[in-house]
């Protein structure tokens, strides 16, 4: 179990400094179609590595359906609107409102998984809830001025938490790997169908023959997309959707991380608070603060 939370913390590295990487790539590509692009590379990168560990196979009819269905979710609205989103906020805040996935997981499992929520992670998931709204209202300027690629990338998230759900109840004879890949390419066609309808021009795509912008592309596409979502859609059929979500926590810190190194953004005092307030809102809303107590408990009585 050890080696799986290793894995997942190296994950959130490479998301974090994904969305640094995204950024830079939709301020010269189209966002839409330089996702239709990554998502597929990622997906026959996963492919051929499945190929090779020899658990490739041909879905079944009902597997289709169901790769579909979570791909919808999984790929077409969450990279979909984590591009778009990308291209009117800052790697900051969406580095920030990209942690309040643990919270929104919770919350999903307790509605479609029947799990029962305490009042220690209704007030985690009003802490998680408090630190976006810091973030976004203070950078923005107000209520009025929020930035709709703020809500975009909320939007993103959201659906990306509700994949998890389903990809915790697949059926078992369908490896998550194997999901993630095919669900990778199947949602990068529809992605690149809706970019064309949108006016995309596809020949855009040969500015990533540029050094720079080629190099981050491979490291978004195989790096982050295709080995980080093969890990973390395996890890939640191993330890459960909510406790992987977990690690998501590490995410923001990365993206924070990265908007500086590699963007020259600079990270504000709202920012912090956000971060601190999310983290607070992942540690209680998941549990980990009523494990430590009760453990705690235990001890004093034995």
């Amino acid at each position: 179990m050890n080696k799986i939370y290793i894995m997942l913390l190296l994950v959130m590295m490479a998301w974090g400094f994904n969305v640094a990487a995204i950024k830079v790539l939709v301020t010269n590509i189209d966002p839409i179609l330089l996702t239709s692009a990554r998502i597929f590379a990622a997906g026959i990168g996963v492919l051929i590595t499945l190929q090779f560990m020899k658990i490739l196979r041909l879905p079944t009819k009902k597997e289709v359906l169901l790769i579909f269905y979570i791909s919808f979710f999984n790929v077409v609205i969450h990279h979909g609107l984590m591009a778009m989103g990308l291209t009117l906020t800052t790697g900051v805040n969406a580095g920030v409102i990209v942690g309040l996935g643990p919270l929104l997981t919770m919350i999903l499992s307790t509605l479609l998984l029947s799990r029962h929520i305490t009042m220690f992670k209704a007030f985690g998931f009003f802490l998680g809830f408090a630190g976006v709204m810091m973030t976004t209202l203070l950078g923005s300027g107000g209520l009025g001025s929020v930035s709709i690629g703020d809500l975009y990338i909320f939007l993103s998230i959201a659906a990306q938490a509700f994949s998890f759900i389903l990809i915790s109840k697949l059926n078992p004879d369908l490896d998550p790997r194997l999901l993630t890949g095919y669900m990778m390419v199947g949602g990068s066609v529809v992605i690149f169908i809706a970019s064309l309808s949108l006016e995309s021009r596809p020949e855009q795509l040969i500015q990533l023959w540029d050094p720079k912008l080629g190099m981050i592309f491979l490291f978004s596409a195989f790096i982050c997309t295709a080995f980080g979502h093969m890990i973390y859609n395996f890890a939640i059929k191993q330890v459960g959707p909510a406790e992987t979500a977990i690690f998501i926590n590490f995410n923001s810190f990365f993206a924070l991380l990265g908007s500086v190194l590699f963007l020259g953004e600079f990270i504000k005092w709202y920012h912090i608070a956000g971060l601190v307030l999310i983290v607070s809102g992942v540690i209680i809303g998941t549990g980990a603060l009523e494990y430590i107590i009760s453990r705690k408990k235990r001890t004093k009585v034995a």
